[in-house]
């Protein structure tokens, strides 16, 4: 673990017994991260989350900090609230961040980056007010140490956000540094990876578990370099996300030294000593095998390669898995659309009279695939549930396939859907009572 810089100088920090803490994530899985934060936080939170725009409220302690970062599969950042309070100009936001003592943040010899993120801000620079809060707290830590900290914008020791709304302004601390979506074992990408997080929210919002009766068996037949099945496996082992990578608040005075270090080192040990093989089967495929490679050489950074059946081939033509007697299968895949990359494979081909091949669209791949579907996927008695994310809203009318739910979600900044779709012989299976649109 490295150790805080300019920390042997210091004693420890204490927090507040309570902070308010923002958990960031992308639009629209707000309910599902509120979801998972009550999960695993202890009882005494639960009660004191709440999904808002963005994000959610939490009202926690500085262990829960720790236990976020770690655990939280659809989290972006967690961000605490340092001060709030009403702004009309750039100067009252310098006053304002005078206000916080940051010595029990930083010294002079760790370094910072001040972002900005506004709604309906009168301001007329944000440029200009990040420089205002920065010059606050240099100007602080000069007047008390002789020295001031140095900025850094890739990798600062404490991340500082300003948030500005029309008429009121808030501080945060960012403790998590680099997203929460880079869990450290994804090198080898594709031409358009899914993040993590978007890969967990749709697991999410398809209720998989990795259990026998929350989903059952997965298979993602367009897993490109992985993120799907990995994030599977993971979930599945039990294994928390942030295992394999470093926070910002283990450079940050107030979890760097004292109690909060050794909460730490207890966490991280209890977190990998629940870690179980998977009680159902992952299947993976992908057209490309260089994108089988690059997915397994990710799956055996993550530790997981073992509990993954990775092979090549088309969508369009590989059978579907053969499943223990009694389990449902669970499809879940971020198929190849105009935005983000070329359709591949044997849907990419036609043939002119001649009988020569040439590229298309690919506009007939969601057809032929779901009659690969009713070919393949409907003989399991225990049956199959497809969970597919596009941007085209039309996509259940082109398939032929009737959805049983659709929810809103967005991959980067295209709008998509995720559909589901009941793999059953004959007409499609009404939806399952609660399954109502999100």
């Amino acid at each position: 673990m490295p150790q805080c810089r300019y920390a042997a100088t210091i004693g420890p920090v204490s927090l507040p017994n309570k902070l308010s803490l923002f958990v960031s994530c992308p639009g629209g899985v707000e309910p599902l991260l509120e979801a998972e934060l009550k999960r695993f936080l202890p009882p005494g939170v639960r009660s004191k989350v709440e999904a808002l725009r963005g994000g959610c409220g939490v009202l926690g302690t500085a262990e829960d900090v720790l236990r976020i970062n770690l655990e939280s599969r659809l989290a972006q950042r967690v961000l605490v609230e340092i001060i709030e309070g009403p702004y009309r100009h750039d100067d009252d936001l310098y006053a304002l961040a005078r206000r916080v003592d940051w010595r029990d943040w930083l010294t002079p010899k760790h370094t910072l980056r001040v972002d900005v993120t506004a709604q309906r801000s009168p301001l007329k620079s944000l440029n200009f007010a990040a420089l205002r809060i920065k010059d606050a707290i240099c100007d602080q830590l000069r007047e008390h140490t002789g020295e001031r900290p140095s900025v850094d914008t890739q990798r600062p020791d404490l991340p500082v956000v300003l948030h500005v709304g029309p008429e009121r302004a808030a501080l945060y601390v960012d403790t998590s540094g680099e997203p929460l979506f880079k869990r450290g074992w994804r090198i080898d990408k594709g031409d358009a990876p899914l993040k993590e997080t978007l890969a967990a929210a749709m697991l999410a919002a398809a209720g998989w578990r990795g259990t026998f009766e929350e989903g059952g068996a997965l298979h993602d037949p367009c897993c490109g370099s992985g993120t799907i099945p990995i994030e599977a496996a993971l979930i599945a082992c039990d294994s928390a996300p942030g295992l394999q990578r470093r926070f910002a608040f283990e450079r940050q005075l107030p979890f760097a030294t004292g109690p909060m270090k050794a909460a730490w080192g207890e966490m991280t040990q209890a977190a990998r000593a629940r870690i179980h093989p998977p009680a159902v089967p992952i299947y993976a495929s992908d057209v490309a095998f260089r994108m089988v490679d690059f997915a397994r050489r990710n799956a055996e950074r993550a530790g997981v390669a073992q509990y993954i059946q990775f092979n090549g081939g088309d969508a369009l033509e590989r059978p579907a898995p053969q499943l223990p007697e009694g389990m449902p299968g669970c499809i879940v895949m971020n198929p190849p659309y105009g935005e983000r990359i070329e359709v591949r494979g044997k849907s990419a081909m036609t043939r002119d009279a001649g009988g020569s091949e040439a590229r298309d669209g690919g506009d007939d791949f969601f057809p032929r695939l779901a009659t690969h579907w009713k070919r393949q996927y409907t003989e399991n008695p225990a049956g199959w549930t497809a969970w597919m994310l596009s941007p085209d809203m039309k996509l259940p009318s082109r398939m032929r396939l009737k959805e049983s739910r659709r929810v809103p979600m967005w991959n980067g900044p295209i709008e998509c859907r995720l559909f589901r779709f009941d793999l059953v012989k004959g007409s499609a299976r009404k939806p399952a009572e609660g399954d109502a649109p999100a």
